[in-house]
This record gives structure tokens, C-alpha cells and sequence, in this order.
């Protein structure tokens, strides 16, 4: 893939990780995930070579960079074979959210972690009754007494969260009650995986993956003051302070699996021969692998836009680049996955290639963290200026 664009310190960037990617690949992946293990090893040695933290402040050991260069990781250890799905969850959002909006004491504690990978972050904003609506997230939270420093109880569910298990905390999205007006307004919360009444139930997923999905219940899960990041009156700037970084991410994640998967059937398509020459010379078979090539680029250019305008603080132009690169990627990478599936024809289903288990691993990145329907509504109500349906 073209890399002209970038500046030579991301070009470089790309390259190291690439070779890193490279050292573990996809047998790593199937292997994790067949010995129902976690890829401890590759985020060790990701964290150890400052990958993992490269968007966190220089101050608590990150590498001072962005959304940029943390997509960059992403993308190429996903062109890999080995894509590190927590990358999502614990420097983007997490990271971010700590990062820009958490009290000098919660950056202490986390961003060092969150930087070298010795902690980990889950997310959780999904509810079983409320699905895209954030408005409708019935988690609560309420002081138990009065004053600053009176403790949180936080009660609700969440569901689709990943990592809980490896996770030391959760980022979990509650709302609390304006004392002015009664309404709710969402806020976030950093919750210890081992707090009383916080528990979790894994989810049967058809999803082959090392990271597992949680359904989590909170009941009277008690809380310190401190516990709540950032001003309890700005839930919503924080909120997407890391939702944009997540669809930046999402996008990364949908490219790098796409480019994986089409490097697999651009290899098969030059060597296969079965009549007289390599079914790479037809062009029923070249025009789709082609095809596939142009929108996974053109997916990454939308990505790195998103980046830029993240890093620049322009947190509007940002929405909406981000959610358009995470819908074009989304639907790059599922067909990216699909047409390489094709051209192995049966060997596309083996495990031997490694491409039968992305069939569904790639649907991910058009579901989450948002469905492309929701992202077709926020383009058509917010770019477009059109009513709203709903």
C-alpha cells in the first residue's frame, strides 16, 4: 500500500510494526485462540517497544503522539494476521478520555499503565434494552450522601464488553441526575474489576477471538469521589472525547484484516494454475481483488483524515470523518474478506489459510461499535441536514 502521504516518522512507524506483526502473524492468532489464551505475548513486546501508548501524554511515559500514529499500530498488525482488538478499548478510549479529561491523581494512576501495558481498560456503554441509543442507557449512579466527597453507588447492565476479564478496570458509561433540572446525564466511571457487586457473565460467541464479550451487571457497586473522570456537567463532550477514537480505530482494525485477507488471494491468484496460466490473469478474478485494493485505500485516506482533524482537536470535523471511515472501512473489510474467501474457493474454508474465521471476525467491524445504518443516519441528519426518522 501507497505510504507517500506520510510523514517519514510514520513511514518508519509502519514499517516497525509491520516487522513486528510479521514475527507473529496468524498462526500466533489461531494458536491464542484455539488454546483459549490471551495474546500476552504480543502486547508485552508491543508495550515494551512503545507501541501501545504512542497517542499517550509524553509526561506519563506514552509517545506524546495521536490517533494517527496509534492507528498506524493497529492497521499493520492487523495486515499481520494478529490484530490486537484491546488497542480499541485501553489507549484510544480509555487512554484518551484519562488523558484529556481525568484529574491529575486518576492520570497518575492509569496513563503510565495504560502506556507500558502493565493495566489494561475495558469500555462499557452497550445495554441489552438500549442498543445505539445512548440516551436510553438505564445505568445509574447516586451519591449516597451528601457533599463532594460522599461515595457513588452505580446499578445497570451493560452488554458486548470486551476484555473484562484481562481488564484491572472498566470505563463504564452511567448517568447521574442533574439536581437542577431532574433530567440524566450520562458521566463515566473508572470500576475495578474486582468491586464488590460488579459481576460478569462471558457471552457464547460464534466469534472466534482472544478477547471475550461480557455481559456485566452492576448492583450497588460502591465507588469513591474519585472514581467519577472529569466534570459530572460535560459527560457528553467527554463521551465522544473517546467515541471518535474508537471509530478511528474500528476502521483501522477493518483495514488491516482487509489487507491481510487480500494479500492471502493476491498470492493464491499469482501462483494457482489451473488451466494454462495463473487464475490471477483472468480478469474475473483480478477486477474484484482490485476493486477491493481501491476501497481499502480509499478507506485509510477517510481514516487518516479522521486522525488529523482528532489530533488537531477538531472534535466535530472529527465525528464526522471518523464515522465515515468506520462505515467505508467496515464495508471494505467484508468484502475484502468475502472476495478472498472466493478466489481460494474450497481452500478458502480451510484452516490452513486462515481466512474462514475472518468470514465472521470481519462482520465486527460493520456492527461495532455503531451499525453502518446508524452512521448512514448521523451523515444523512448532521452532514446532509435531513429530518430525522426517529
Amino acid at each position: 500500500m501507497s505510504t507517500a502521504l506520510e510523514t517519514e516518522e510514520h513511514q518508519a512507524l509502519r514499517a516497525a510494526v509491520a516487522a513486528l506483526g510479521k514475527r507473529y502473524g496468524r498462526d500466533y492468532m489461531t494458536t491464542v485462540i484455539r488454546e483459549g489464551s490471551h495474546t500476552d505475548e504480543l502486547w508485552a513486546e508491543a508495550a515494551k517497544l512503545g507501541y501501545l501508548g504512542v497517542n499517550l501524554p509524553e509526561e506519563y511515559g506514552g509517545g506524546g503522539g495521536g490517533m494517527a500514529e496509534l492507528s498506524i499500530v493497529l492497521e499493520e498488525l492487523g495486515a499481520a494476521g494478529s490484530p490486537l482488538l484491546m488497542m480499541i478499548v485501553s489507549p484510544a478510549i480509555c487512554g484518551t478520555v484519562i488523558a484529556r479529561f481525568g484529574t491529575d491523581e486518576q492520570k497518575q494512576k492509569w496513563l503510565p499503565g495504560l502506556a507500558d501495558g502493565s493495566l489494561t481498560m475495558a469500555f462499557g456503554i452497550t445495554e441489552p434494552d438500549a442498543g445505539s441509543n445512548s440516551h436510553r442507557i438505564t445505568t445509574t449512579a447516586r451519591r449516597d450522601g451528601t457533599g463532594p466527597d460522599a461515595d457513588w453507588l452505580l446499578t445497570g447492565r451493560k452488554v458486548f464488553v470486551s476484555g473484562v476479564d484481562i481488564a484491572d478496570a472498566t470505563l463504564i458509561v452511567g448517568r447521574t441526575e442533574d439536581a437542577r433540572s431532574g433530567n440524566l446525564k450520562p458521566c463515566l466511571f473508572i470500576v475495578p474489576r474486582e468491586a464488590p457487586g460488579f459481576g460478569r457473565n462471558q457471552i457464547d460467541m460464534e466469534l472466534h477471538a482472544p478477547e471475550k464479550q461480557f455481559e456485566l451487571v452492576l448492583d450497588d457497586v460502591r465507588l469513591p469521589a474519585d472514581a467519577l473522570v472529569g466534570d459530572e456537567d460535560a459527560g457528553l463532550l467527554q463521551l465522544f472525547a473517546g467515541l471518535n477514537p474508537e471509530r478511528i480505530m474500528t476502521a483501522a482494525f477493518g483495514i488491516g484484516m482487509g489487507r491481510f485477507a487480500l494479500s492471502k488471494a493476491v498470492e493464491y491468484a499469482r501462483t494457482r494454475q489451473v488451466w494454462k496460466a495463473p487464475i490471477g490473469s483472468h480478469q474475473a478474478i483480478a477486477h474484484p481483488l482490485a476493486t477491493a485494493h481501491i476501497d481499502l485505500e480509499l478507506s485509510r485516506l477517510m481514516m487518516q483524515k479522521a486522525a488529523r482533524l482528532y489530533d488537531d482537536g477538531d472534535d466535530v470535523g472529527a465525528g464526522e470523518a471518523a464515522n465515515m471511515a468506520k462505515y467505508a472501512a467496515g464495508e471494505a473489510c467484508v468484502k475484502a474478506v468475502d472476495q478472498a474467501v472466493h478466489t481460494l474457493g474450497g481452500n478458502g474454508l480451510t484452516r490452513e489459510y486462515g481466512l474462514a474465521s475472518l468470514i465472521t471476525a470481519s462482520r465486527v467491524a460493520r456492527i461495532a461499535p455503531v451499525s453502518r445504518e446508524m452512521i448512514l443516519n448521523y451523515v444523512s441528519h448532521q452532514t446532509l441536514g435531513l429530518p430525522k426518522s426517529y
